[in-house]
């Protein structure tokens, strides 16, 4: 971390004031509680459109606490913005009022310091919400200059790191931050009422499993062994549907070792819900339930705008297979006999080269869709039936090529994934050996061999679906941000 040793003049200037507030005026600068009464917003509220006469005569007596962001000083009347988590309110501060030793306590303030006021609400000539304040307390001391409003923290990288300072001076990163538990909390909401139960399953496994993905590796000093920080909730929450519990769900962190980018960080949320009795079309319905419902709690709508585009969570999502829609962005045919010298001869006319573990048709499908098809999926869309070979923990469709999985794209990006989970052991068995060939040929992504939860399985698991979705990029979409980065706090960084 790197440490300043040399402070400007403001900084000093600041510093110098701190003495004064104990020797003064004997207060502390950096306070005590302080009791609030009103935020900004309820304070709106209850102003309404009265007129002045009648804000009067409504006599409203408010405590409040904030930042201040804006200070204008007049002699012996002065005005000050305050911020707080809901908005910013005016306040009027004037000598005859708060009288002479906390007006000099106010000549103190610089912007940034965070103080309290109480007082009366009243309306100001040009119509402005003010409160008059009748008494005034310091509370906290700001020590460094806020950057300017309009030319200080526009640096995104420096956004990010500082996200303290962001949300102090862009009033948008403050509605990102307040929206995605609004989202969260309304997902909670549509499972419950499902009769879903809401679990918390463990972040440390000494088994890599429940996805296919690179994982970040700690060790554990009193066992002497290592352990994986969980890639995925998947294998735990299928142990709780062996154990009867039917419906569960979990929202939490899962970690991958993989780059970073506008839809990727190392440590990201997603949400992961099985349902005994159920199977794909169950986690379609569940999807789109989901889906619309935080739409229309975040939004107001279950049609939104994201980065210019008008995205219809209301009607029905578009369903297509995997293998059509190939067909029809390419005119390639996969439901045709081919032999993997074949479809691989297709995908090298294309340009597409495959890594040396990617050995089979399913693969160069794959391959196809990800290269021709995904970015053009701009409305919600379920790209059904995935090649087995790219689905080691999906049942097996009609056909026994393909599986009874969809994942559903928005806006080019895959926001949920779904099965109709596969419960057979012995074929469970048999997708994890051909796992672990494909790791001995280089594929550090393949899953290992869980031995526990084949057991579990062999104790046998209802028929069910499975959803898992990326809490992080529905926020970006309901919430209209042009990167992941945006609605996580405190996103991974590369150093300075």
């Amino acid at each position: 971390m790197e440490i300043k040793n040399e402070l400007n003049d403001q900084q000093l200037a600041r510093r110098e004031k701190l003495a004064r507030y104990s020797n003064e005026f004997h207060v502390d600068p950096y306070g005590h509680a302080f009791k609030v009464t009103h935020h900004a917003s309820e304070i709106r509220k209850l102003v309404g459109k009265k007129s002045s006469k009648a804000l009067d005569k409504m006599d409203l007596h408010v405590r409040f606490a904030g930042r201040i962001m804006l200070l204008r000083r007049m002699g012996k009347a002065s005005f000050m913005t305050l911020q707080d988590k809901t908005g910013n309110m005016q306040v009027y501060m004037g000598i005859d009022v708060v009288g002479k030793k906390a007006y000099d306590l106010f000549k103190l303030a610089d912007t940034g310091d965070i103080v309290g006021v109480e007082g009366r609400v009243m309306m100001t000539r040009t119509g402005e919400i003010t409160i008059r304040a009748e008494k005034y307390t310091h509370l906290t001391k700001c020590l460094n200059p806020l950057p300017e409003k309009f030319h200080g923290l526009t640096d995104v990288e420096e956004r990010y790191r500082r996200r303290y300072l962001d949300l102090i001076m862009n009033e948008n990163a403050k509605k990102v931050a307040m929206a995605r538990p609004r989202m969260i909390r309304s997902i909670q909401e549509y499972l419950d009422k499902q009769g879903f139960v809401e679990v918390e399953t463990s972040m440390l496994s000494p088994i890599l499993g429940g996805a296919n993905a690179k994982p970040f590796i700690t060790h554990h000093n009193a066992l002497d062994k290592d352990f994986y920080l969980r890639i995925a909730t998947e294998l735990n929450l299928k142990r709780l549907l062996v154990g009867g519990l039917e419906r569960v769900y979990e929202i939490g962190r899962l970690f991958r070792n993989e780059g970073m980018d506008t839809s990727h960080n190392p440590e990201f949320t997603t949400i992961e819900a099985y349902q005994a009795y159920s199977d794909l079309q169950g986690m379609r319905r569940l999807a789109e339930g989901m889906i619309r419902k935080a739409a229309k709690d975040v939004t107001g709508s279950a049609i939104v705008n994201y980065q210019g585009k008008e995205i219809n969570f209301q009607k029905p999502f578009k369903w297509i297979s995997m293998v059509d829609l190939i067909k029809e962005k390419t005119g390639v045919d996969f439901t045709k006999e081919m032999t993997f010298e074949e479809a691989k001869a297709l995908a090298e006319q294309r340009g597409l080269h495959l890594d040396k573990f990617k050995n089979s048709v399913g693969h160069v499908i794959n391959e196809f869709f990800e290269e021709f098809c995904q970015a053009d999926l701009i409305q919600p869309t379920f790209v059904y039936s995935y090649p087995i070979e790219v689905s080691p923990l999906t049942k097996k469709g009609k056909n026994p090529k393909f599986t009874e999985r969809f994942e559903l794209f928005v806006d080019g990006r895959e926001l949920a994934n779904a099965y109709t989970e596969l419960n057979d052991p012995i074929d469970q068995k048999e997708r994890f050996l051909n796992q672990l060939k494909a790791k001995e040929l280089g594929d550090d992504e393949a899953n290992e061999m869980d031995e526990d939860f084949l057991e579990a399985l062999e104790y046998g698991m209802p028929p069910a679906g499975g959803i898992g979705m990326g809490i992080d990029r529905l926020a970006v979409i309901l919430c209209d941000q042009p990167s992941i980065r945006e609605v996580i706090l405190f996103p991974t960084m590369k150093d300075k």
